[in-house]
């Protein structure tokens, strides 16, 4: 059970470090006068658009717009961001992994959902991320090596994305519901047994805030890795008395970064942080000037050569969903002031669960209409039904609680902020 256990806090810790980015930037956006005009003004001609069918417009190509669009599809995604932002600043961990489901969930098809949430990822960081001395703390032949992987990495999710799509749509669908199955089964699983094992014992009194913490030495596996002297070997960390590691490896976890932010939509910042301090052994200050950074242009790249110049990205989708997560964010983090810990590692488990059974229910069908397996399709449409049920339920009814719990508790938010 050691090496599982280890993987889920390793993806824990992802998970919570693209949380706690998700609300500097998002802060950064709400707390500038002058990032809110911008927003206003993108938002406003993508709101009258979408008051009339101009699907072909904004989401370029007709064949990926969305399954069921209507005029409605702008406010949908807004409703998606919001829930989003509610579970990463409330629980500080996993509403990103909710977007493509939910997305999906709604009649968008898969390869544009994916597509969809990386523009918006990028956007979100072209806006909001604070760089001065955050990027002081970088080191850039570390970051280069890192953001060449990346890159390649972008292009070869892309061109999976792609193939499978090109090949059947229907493919497409299934694969990426699988890799969301398997990840937020797996994360939601062990987010479960955590939950049960801290309420029977004493509760916490926070959530899973601070991410970008780190430990402050080597790990066992990055002492390790920093051992392995394959050439060119890149030095950083001078103001701690120098660490090696080497620009081979660097590289290479910026390909699975870059193929996981094409594949999953989620940026790849969900996986920098512990990949850089656990396997890497870059202290925490260098990691998150070089997560800033990797963030921008990983999903910079996948977003606009992979998505949007095939017509993979609905533009009106990705502002919507921004719009709704900034408030989702700050109502999340208000409301953990006044909230348990332990209801809070509830809800996460929930959330994650909600979006596996979502994604998991959804394959019987499409593995029956690609002639994989055989069953009845009265049967296969039903269970998807009722995964579409229980998240919908799942994620509504965690949004009516936090939302409860913010607007009761307003006079005291309000004395705190």
């Amino acid at each position: 059970m050691s090496g599982p256990r280890k993987l889920f806090e390793f993806l824990k810790a992802a998970s919570v470090a693209h949380a706690q980015w998700d609300y500097e930037v998002s802060m950064s956006i709400v707390r500038s006068r002058k990032k809110l005009l911008i927003l206003l003004a993108m938002l406003t001609p993508i709101l009258a658009l979408s008051l009339v069918d101009a699907a072909d417009i904004i989401g370029s190509k007709t064949a990926y717009a969305p399954a069921h669009y209507s005029n409605l599809i702008f406010f949908v995604s807004i409703a998606v961001g919001l829930a989003a932002g509610l579970i990463t600043g409330c629980i500080g961990a996993g509403g990103g992994f909710i977007i493509t489901p939910a997305l999906m969930a709604a009649g968008v098809k898969g390869i544009l959902a994916v597509g969809t949430d990386l523009f918006h990822i990028f956007a979100k960081a072209i806006m909001g991320t604070t760089v001065h001395k955050k990027l002081g703390n970088v080191s850039v032949k570390l970051a280069i090596a890192f953001l060449v992987g990346s890159a390649g990495g972008t292009f070869i999710g892309g061109a999976i994305q792609k193939g499978l799509y090109d090949k059947d749509p229907l493919l497409s669908e299934a694969f990426i519901s699988l890799v969301y199955a398997v990840l937020l089964g797996f994360l939601g699983c062990y987010a479960l047994i955590d939950y049960l094992k801290a309420s029977r014992g004493s509760a916490d009194s926070g959530g899973d805030h601070g991410a970008h913490g780190g430990p402050s030495g080597i790990p066992p596996l990055g002492v390790k890795v920093q051992n392995l002297k394959i050439p060119p070997m890149i030095s950083f960390d001078e103001d701690l008395g120098g660490r090696k590691v080497s620009g081979v490896i660097v590289a290479m976890g910026g390909v699975i970064v870059g193929i996981l932010a094409s594949i999953m939509g989620v940026g790849g910042g969900f996986i920098t942080f512990p990949m850089f301090i656990y396997v890497f052994g870059v202290s925490s200050m260098t990691t998150v000037g070089t997560d800033i950074l990797q963030i921008i242009f990983t999903a910079g790249i996948g977003a606009i050569t992979q998505y949007a110049i095939y017509g993979y990205v609905f533009y009106t989708l990705a502002m919507g969903m921004l719009l709704g997560s900034l408030i989702g964010i700050q109502v999340g983090a208000l409301t953990t002031k006044v909230v348990k810990g332990i209801h809070i590692r509830g809800f996460y488990a929930m959330s994650i669960l909600a979006g596996f059974v979502n994604r998991v229910t959804t394959l019987p069908k499409k593995l029956t209409e690609l002639e994989i397996i055989n069953m009845p399709s009265s049967v296969t449409s039903n269970i998807e039904f009722v995964g579409n049920i229980v998240f919908w339920i799942v994620v509504g009814f965690f949004g009516f609680w936090i939302m409860s719990k913010f607007f009761t508790n307003i006079n005291k938010l309000r004395g705190e902020v």
